[in-house]
C-alpha cells in the first residue's frame, strides 16, 4: 500500500480547531469530509470511533495537535447529511462511514448485475464484495454490512427483496421483471 498523502491542511494548525466563522467553518468541514473520506478508502475502513484519538486522521503528531470531540462529531454529521455516513450506536460514538453514498452502492451493484448479464443467479455477498468478476469496480472491497445497507436500498424501491434463511441473506427481485438474486453469506 502506498503512503496516504495528507493535505497542506493536515499541517496547518487551526485545521484542528474548528473555526468560529460560519463561511470559514464550512470550507474547513468541507476539507475535512473529503479528507476523512480519501483516508478511511485508503486503509480500506468502514468504522469510525470517535474513541480512537490515536489515529492518524484525528492526531496529527508532528503538530501535536488533535481533533477535539466536538470537531470530529461536527465532520461526521456533515458525512451524515451527504450520506456518508450513519452512527452504529446511540451515544454516536461508533460510525460507519461509506466512501460512496449507499445509494451510489446500490446502483453501481445493479448495473454490474445487468451489465454482466447475472440476471436470474445466485451470487454471494463474497462473490460482490471481493470476487475476481469485481476486482476492476469502484465498489470490490466494501464491507459486507455496508454491501447490506446498500441492497436494503435497492429492496425498498422494488428492485429486489432480500431474504432471511439460517442467519444467512439472499435477495431476489420478484417484484420486478429483472429477476437477480443474491445469497449473502456471513
Amino acid at each position: 500500500m502506498t503512503e496516504f498523502q495528507w493535505p497542506w491542511e493536515y499541517t496547518f494548525p487551526p485545521f484542528f480547531t474548528l473555526q468560529p466563522h460560519e463561511e470559514t467553518r464550512q470550507q474547513q468541514l468541507k476539507v475535512w469530509t473529503d479528507l476523512f473520506l480519501k483516508y478511511l478508502r485508503h486503509t480500506n475502513k468502514f468504522t469510525l470511533s470517535i474513541g480512537d484519538q490515536n489515529s492518524p486522521l484525528f492526531h496529527n503528531e508532528s503538530l501535536k495537535r488533535r481533533l477535539s470531540p466536538e470537531l470530529v462529531l461536527a465532520i461526521l454529521g456533515e458525512l451524515e447529511r451527504s450520506g456518508h455516513a450513519n452512527p452504529l450506536d446511540k451515544r454516536r460514538q461508533e460510525w460507519q462511514v461509506y466512501w460512496f453514498t449507499l445509494e451510489e452502492y446500490g446502483n453501481m451493484v445493479y448495473d454490474w448485475v445487468q451489465e454482466t448479464g447475472q440476471t436470474n443467479t445466485i451470487c454471494t455477498l463474497y462473490e460482490i464484495a471481493s470476487g475476481e468478476n469485481t476486482s476492476h469496480l469502484d465498489f470490490h472491497g466494501v464491507d459486507e454490512a455496508v454491501l447490506l445497507s446498500a441492497l436494503r436500498l435497492l429492496e425498498e424501491k422494488g428492485r429486489c427483496e432480500l431474504i432471511e434463511m439460517d442467519g444467512s441473506h439472499g435477495v431476489s427481485s420478484s417484484k420486478v421483471p429483472v429477476l437477480w438474486n443474491y445469497v449473502l453469506m456471513k
